[in-house]
């Protein structure tokens, strides 16, 4: 029953559970809407008395599922009970600013709020210990973009897809060898810290970072090093990425697929493409989901060379099973979702009637998306980060790297996404 385990003590495969829960929810008819805050400009007529019962429902039913789904994994249900409604309740106040009519004319939208929620809060009063274990970045924007799949149709999945192949599984490479070399060549860093750093910039940040620093036997003070880093940083082109992209004019769909393959996590890609609208977060989705399929076969391949090349002899030599036990397994979610929404439900249902699901289940998806940015914020304290970060080569490799990977992928996805080779992605 270990297959059946796997399935009830990960995290990914809980963000799959609830997920699919709440678009089933949405598809068999039993919620018809799920409540938001309205357009206002005077301050009292956003959240009207009417929709304060809807916002404890959704809270308690959001809560009620997570709170499941944190006991499975083994961390302390009652203390996320507790903290939970302070977190949502945050999360309704980054919607209720988004929902001004003059901040929305500007493009300012929920996830650039919640972000700056979170950071005020982290790094001006730092952020309570009680409050931090309802602070589950992961759960939250792995659950959302589980629900995101029903949204992209499975053909304009594929087609993304392919470019994806070649903006990730091209330029990716190509990243993190350079750095490898360059910071255990010329920087003379320690090679496991080269390639820490190396893999949690060209690949996915954190998950990357800390499959790398397995694979290489990394110490801890190295993974330390690099994951501070690179959550520095993050935060940094997370919200810088959509506002270069707009000085450069760039199309959505070209800003989209730069943010996905060169922001370093997947919350922070969903985060910076919502800000750029709907296309561009699709795509930056697509493109990370596709880069995110890397991990796995990354952190073998790191394993076996340095098992053969670097360390021989000094352990046993890695399984092919480990691609399949590093693989991110909400990514299966993701497609999952999309395929049975084009193949089964728009068949069976009309499109129409999957249109009006969608309408709701979009609204699910938003409100985790809200969660998991006012949580990189919660988590993100620059001082704290500062002190790991240190100072000299390693930072230079980062800074290096990163400026190579956002010009190398910027020029990979013109070619690919311009129209001018490949026939041009229309949402």
């Amino acid at each position: 029953m270990s297959w059946f385990k796997e399935f009830v003590t990960r995290e990914d495969w809980w963000s799959v559970w609830v997920g699919f829960a709440l678009l089933a929810s949405g598809f068999v008819g039993a919620v018809s809407s799920v409540p938001g805050i309205v357009p206002w400009s005077s301050p009292l007529s956003g959240i009207p008395a009417s929709l304060i019962l809807p916002l404890v429902l959704l809270m308690l039913g959001v809560g009620a599922l997570t709170t499941i789904a944190v006991r499975t994994l083994g961390d302390d249900a009652g203390a996320y009970a507790r903290a939970f409604p302070v977190v949502f309740v945050l999360a309704t106040v980054a919607f209720y600013i988004a929902a001004n009519e003059v901040l929305a004319a500007y493009g300012l939208g929920y996830a650039l709020w919640a972000l700056a929620l979170g950071l005020i809060i982290s790094n001006l009063i730092g952020t309570p210990e009680w409050l931090r274990p309802a602070v589950r970045t992961e759960l939250f924007v792995k659950t959302g973009l589980v629900i995101l799949g029903a949204e992209v149709i499975f053909g304009k999945m594929l087609e993304l897809g392919q470019y994806g192949l070649i903006v990730a599984w091209g330029v990716t490479p190509v990243v993190l060898l350079s750095m490898f070399w360059f910071g255990s060549r010329k920087l003379g860093l320690s090679p496991p810290l080269a390639m820490v750093v190396a893999a949690a910039t060209s690949v996915c940040g954190v998950s990357a970072a800390i499959a790398a620093a397995a694979a290489c036997r990394a110490k801890k003070e190295e993974l330390t090093l690099a994951v501070g880093m690179t959550l520095i940083f993050t935060v940094l082109m997370m919200v810088g990425m959509p506002f270069v992209s707009q000085a450069l004019g760039l199309d959505p769909i070209i800003a989209g697929a730069w943010i996905g393959g060169t922001v370093d996590s997947t919350g922070a890609v969903v985060a910076s493409g919502q800000i750029l609208g709907d296309v561009a977060m699709q795509t930056a989705a697509v493109i990370k989901m596709v880069q995110n399929l890397l991990i796995g076969v990354m952190a073998f391949g790191i394993a076996l060379y340095w098992a053969t090349r670097v360390e021989p002899g000094s352990g046993d030599r890695p399984q092919a099973v480990e691609i399949w036990n590093r693989f991110p397994k909400f990514v299966l979610g993701f497609i999952g979702s999309s395929v049975i929404v084009s193949f089964c439900l728009v068949p069976l249902m009309g499109a129409d009637a999957v249109d009006r699901a969608i309408d709701v289940t979009s609204d699910y998806r938003n409100w985790f998306f809200c969660l998991a940015f006012l949580s990189i914020g919660l988590e993100s304290n620059f001082r704290q980060l500062g002190q790991q970060m240190g100072r000299g080569g390693p930072l230079v490799l980062y800074l290096m790297g990163q400026t190579f990977n956002i010009l190398l992928t910027l020029l990979v996805v013109w070619i690919v996404f311009s129209g001018l080779i490949f026939p041009r992605v229309q949402f």
